[in-house]
Formats: structure tokens, C-alpha cells, sequence
């Protein structure tokens, strides 16, 4: 079965940016014809389903813990999902994946992915003091 490929990660202090890239085998996203999601996992957390992307008109939406400071987008080929982070807090450290979501909730600011496939191994995120 085919994964998506997750860079992008590192280490980053307080307030600090990355953005982190999503792909597929032969570069293309073109095998997960669905609306592409990022969600992280942290230590002894719950997994966090943070932004959605529908590659075929590039809507998105996001959780409300991560609105106005991460930006979902797609490259004009349409082959890479990107997530870009920007004032990055320690709270942000996680493992993060991307996946193709076949369903979705969004409600009140709650973004929750209820089902999702081809998720890769993740990039970690780390935000120091």
C-alpha cells in the first residue's frame, strides 16, 4: 500500500517557522484522490487532527488551536501538500503526518478526522524555550 512521505521537521526555538512537505511514491499525490490532512501526535497525547486541504479547489480548514499561525497549501502541479508554521510554541512539539482523509467533521473550530489513509512515518517537530 502506498504512504505518503512527511518532511520538513527539525528543531526550531520559540516563535521560529518551518514548513513541512507532504508527497507521495513517485512524487505525486495522484493514487489519494481526497481532501489532504495534517495531523501531529505528542507524548502521551491524543492525536490532534490540525488542517485539511481538498486539492481540487484548495479550500482549507484548521483546528483552532493552530488558525492564523499555519497555512495549508498545495504546489501548482499539485504533487506536494504543504504546512507552514509559523510562531511556533513549545505545545507545537509533535510528530506530524499527513494523510488522505475520506472523512471529515468540522464543527464549532473542531476539525476531526474520522477516517484517514496513507498516512507515512511523520516528521517530529520540536520547539525549544
Amino acid at each position: 500500500q502506498p504512504q505518503f512521505v512527511e518532511s520538513g521537521g527539525g528543531l526550531v526555538e520559540r516563535g521560529g517557522s518551518l514548513r513541512l512537505s507532504c508527497t507521495g511514491p513517485g512524487n505525486t499525490l495522484d493514487f489519494a484522490p481526497a481532501p489532504i490532512g495534517w495531523f501531529r501526535q505528542a507524548p502521551g497525547k491524543e492525536r490532534e487532527d490540525i488542517a485539511l486541504i481538498n486539492i481540487s479547489d484548495g479550500s482549507t480548514s484548521y483546528q483552532d488551536s493552530v488558525k492564523g499561525r499555519f497555512t495549508v497549501s498545495t504546489d501548482n502541479a499539485r504533487n506536494t501538500v504543504f504546512l507552514q508554521m509559523d510562531d511556533l510554541q513549545p505545545t507545537d512539539t509533535a510528530v506530524y503526518y499527513c494523510a488522505a482523509i475520506s472523512s471529515v467533521a468540522y464543527f464549532g473550530g473542531t476539525l476531526k478526522f474520522r477516517g484517514y489513509e496513507y498516512a507515512g512515518q511523520g516528521t517530529q517537530v520540536t520547539v525549544s524555550l
